[in-house]
């Protein structure tokens, strides 16, 4: 897994993003006091359920892998220009 630059940063876009559209698809609301990693978590299912990212293997689910595949996902999303992927 290589590591891309500014994760961080795409990742709190990515849980921003996917909340909204997981509230559109009816799927529920994240609440601000949840752990972040039940909100990667959440939107990781939400958008693996939806078949716009494509799951990890059984063995590879984790929270380090989920939240690089929500910071690629996001990646892709963003325009090209966008200030996150310079």
């Amino acid at each position: 897994m290589n590591k891309i630059k500014n994760e961080p940063n795409l990742l709190k876009k990515a849980l921003q993003v996917g909340a909204v559209y997981a509230k559109k698809r009816g799927y529920g609301e994240i609440e601000e006091q949840d752990a972040v990693k039940l909100k990667v978590e959440f939107i990781y299912r939400v958008l693996t359920e939806d078949k716009l990212i494509q799951p990890l293997a059984k063995d590879q689910i984790s929270d380090p892998n989920m939240r690089h595949k929500l910071a690629l996902w996001i990646a892709r999303q963003l325009p090209a220009d966008h200030p996150l992927l310079k």
